[in-house]
């Protein structure tokens, strides 16, 4: 593979940027930004900083001709002394302003509207766009941005209500995301060929054997007292076999359905997430030439874990030191993302 293929460049104000000796690039299916740090030393005497790139700045990172970022720098450290400079860039992606920021729409509330059409208010009072890859979802009764609360606060309430994840691309842009919307990988994970390391914590504390959510619904002049006002619904996982329960009060206007989809889904991400692996393989590239991805059905092929089966690739990094170029690839069964799952069951 041509070297130039896995060439970092850092692209700020039209000047490009390389030479990197220290890189770590990151993007996440749960995080709603993207990040990179980049890092370049040099001796004394020789390379100079001619042109400052500075805090604040558009830009955006390459692997080669493969766009994976699209954002600002957010700090631009310079340390030298009598031997050397070392230079970092640290940034990440437009959404990071969504995380970061208040919620300041005027109005502050919406009714009878969909999940689109508020988390596309909410996300343009940032200028920032929406990519939406999911159905359209049930309209919700009402919405009201909490004082204080972040864009993200905000928009992330609705996405557990709809059991819904967010994230961005390489273009900046906010992604309501159907897992494994970006295909599939066209190498496996497999044990004995390209796995380098493997760290399975199989931390089952925050699995329970019961789920109630409960909450509250709007009367109406047809519907009205207790039986309306108080909302409730359960889910259970019968691969336990003691009695753990968990409660969780949704804040915003549920519906009995909502309710019971909710129970369901932390039953089925949680059991995933007690399966949630991270890999290290060589490289950033697989055989065919195609950068590591997150969001892509994997195929894993582990018989010290015991995993036969896809997977779904939520994290990946891309890393360079001195040991060379790795991609740390997170990955957890698919169903854990799913709006509508159907809990696999493990005993534990």
């Amino acid at each position: 593979m041509n070297e130039m293929d896995n060439r970092v460049t850092l692209t700020v104000d039209g000047i490009e940027y390389g030479g990197w000796k220290s890189v770590e690039i990151t993007a996440d299916l749960e995080r709603q930004f993207r990040s990179f740090k980049l890092d370049i030393t040099w001796q004394w005497p020789g390379q100079t900083v001619d042109q400052r790139i500075r805090a604040g700045a558009p830009c955006e990172v390459k692997i080669g001709k493969d766009l994976v970022l699209t954002g600002y720098v957010f700090k631009a450290p310079i340390r030298y002394d009598g031997q050397q400079v070392s230079l970092s860039i640290e940034g990440s992606s437009k959404t990071r302003d969504l995380v970061d920021c208040a919620a300041t729409n005027r109005p502050n509330q919406w009714q009878e509207q969909p999940l689109l059409g508020i988390v596309q208010a909410l996300a343009m009072e940032y200028s920032l766009y929406v990519v939406n890859e999911i159905p359209e979802t049930a309209r919700l009764a009402k919405h009201t941005i909490v004082p204080g609360e972040t864009v993200f606060q905000s928009i992330d309430r609705l996405l557990s209500l709809f059991r819904v994840f967010s994230t961005d691309d390489e273009q900046g842009r906010l992604v309501l995301a159907r897992p494994g919307s970006a295909g599939r990988a066209s190498d496996a994970l497999e044990l004995g060929k390209n796995i380098l390391s493997a760290n399975a914590p199989m931390d089952y504390s925050q699995v329970f054997s019961e789920y109630r959510v409960i909450g509250q619904q709007k009367g109406s002049d047809k519907q009205s007292g207790a039986a309306v006002s108080e909302v409730q619904a359960t889910a259970a996982d019968l691969s336990f076999k003691r009695r753990r329960t968990t409660v969780i009060n949704e804040g915003t206007q549920l519906t009995f359905e909502l309710a019971q989809q909710r129970a369901l889904w932390e039953s089925a991400t949680r059991m995933g997430q007690a399966l949630t692996t991270t890999y290290q393989v060589q490289g950033w590239r697989q055989a065919n030439g195609d950068l590591w991805r997150h969001n892509t059905l994997v195929r894993v092929k582990d018989p010290v874990l015991g995993f036969d089966e896809d997977m779904l690739i939520s994290r990946v990094t891309y890393s360079l030191s001195a040991q060379g170029s790795v991609t740390t690839l997170q990955v957890a069964p698919p169903h854990s993302f799913d709006a509508n799952p159907s809990p696999k069951k493990n005993s534990a």
